[in-house]
């Protein structure tokens, strides 16, 4: 009989563990997130320390400075290797919920096809487009920013995901309008497998030649291709659990089995949210599903070192909150979809493996660690297994073919 009836699942965005078996494939060979957001901070903003998680174990997964291995841990611990072929939000997230992709996402390193682009415009009576090549999500509206405003054209850009991103002005070209657009364009980038399509708001008034000048907000929204079916949160839907999605997880997912949704675009509101959630389905059965953004949105991509380390201080002071939050039939769940090193070249995701941590305060549990283990589909069967769900599991075979960690740490 399982022990557990919520899980609490949280990804911290891109907070890789080191480069994964396969990382020379994507020039990722260097990559160590965890290590080198660290070392920088050692040498540049001491002092750096995460007591919270040192004493969860994440320093048994990767040892670094300010979070050292401990001979004790309290939480139970695993280093996943990613099993997908990509290295980006959406093949980690899916992998989470139980499907090992087969293919890699098609990329656009030269940008979007004239044909395209022009269909696009004349859907959507829109004058043209700047850009359109592979970029920097804040170096185009510094580029691009005072153009767009004057002409009213969308800013498109790509980069190393399968991703086509528009930014435009909340305060002339108008929210619901760039919503309107983008969903347009999922339409016509479906054929092209395309993995998302990303609004990307901003707010200013100029210059644009002064770096800064525009500020992206809270108010990005992801069209993403429709999952494989079943993945873990349908399973859970059909059988009556409680499914809640804050971040941006109910767009990863397309808007698909999520019964409660919570939008927020910062770490500060999707963790307050969190525990908001936590409190309002007491008594539930299911899953909150939680992404923390901030760490690959404003630190990953704008390769800052500093504030990527600030960030993770700010989520290990949390870390407490986040347990008291959780009642003795909880399980609570930390790992990441990518890497997204700071220090490593480009502003583009890293492949590299993710940790596993995950603690209840049931007295069943049993912290413990699981070395290396691969597939991201070990928290799909995580999940099941916890939550009692056995005749789920078999629907989702890629999970079904990893480790039991539930049942070696007590919990079915």
């Amino acid at each position: 009989m399982a022990c557990i009836d919520r899980v609490i699942l949280v990804v911290l965005d891109s907070v890789g563990v080191g480069a994964a078996a396969d990382a020379a494939r994507f020039g990722d060979e260097a990559a160590h997130t965890l290590r080198h957001v660290a070392e920088w901070c050692r040498d540049h903003q001491p002092p750096f320390a995460l007591p919270n998680l040192e004493r969860w174990g994440l320093g048994n997964i990767a040892a670094v400075p300010g979070c050292g291995a401990v001979a004790a841990a309290q939480a139970a611990t695993a280093r996943l290797q990613e099993l997908s072929p990509g290295k980006d939000t959406t093949t980690g997230h899916w992998e989470m919920a139980g499907h090992v992709l087969q293919h890699e996402w098609p990329l656009f390193p030269q940008g979007f096809s004239t044909e395209l682009m022009e269909r696009w415009c004349r859907d959507n009576d829109l004058p043209g487009w700047l850009c359109n090549r592979p970029a920097s999500g804040t170096a185009v509206l510094d580029e691009f920013g005072d153009e767009h405003r004057a002409s009213g054209k969308p800013i498109v850009y790509t980069s190393g995901d399968s991703v086509f991103q528009v930014a435009c002005s909340e305060e002339t070209f108008g929210l619901e309008r760039l919503y309107a657009i983008c969903r347009s364009a999922r339409a016509l980038l479906d054929p092209l497998g395309v993995g998302r399509v990303i609004a990307r708001p901003f707010i200013g008034t100029g210059t644009g030649s002064q770096a800064g000048a525009y500020v992206r907000t809270e108010n990005r929204r992801d069209f993403s291709m429709p999952p494989p079916a079943p993945n873990l949160l349908d399973l859970l839907v059909a059988r009556q659990h409680v499914v809640a999605g804050i971040g941006k997880i109910e767009d990863i997912f397309a808007h698909r089995s999520v019964t409660l949704v919570e939008h927020t675009g910062r770490n500060e509101t999707s963790l307050a949210a969190t525990v908001e959630v936590m409190a309002r389905t007491a008594g539930s059965r299911g899953l909150i599903f939680t992404n923390l953004i901030d760490f690959d949105q404003l630190h990953g991509h704008r390769r800052n070192p500093g504030s990527y380390g600030q960030a993770l201080i700010d989520f290990d002071a949390f870390l407490p909150t986040l347990e008291a939050a959780c009642g003795p039939r909880d399980l609570l769940v930390l790992t990441a979809d990518h890497g997204n090193d700071p220090t490593h070249p480009g502003t583009d995701h890293t492949r590299e493996d993710v940790p596993l941590l995950f603690w209840s305060p049931s007295a069943a549990f049993k912290a413990q660690d699981f070395g290396t283990v691969p597939g991201f589909t070990s928290i799909a069967r995580l999940t099941l297994d916890s939550l009692g769900l056995d005749d789920a599991l078999v629907q989702l075979e890629d999970a079904a073919r990893s480790p039991a960690l539930a049942a070696a740490s007590g919990l079915a």
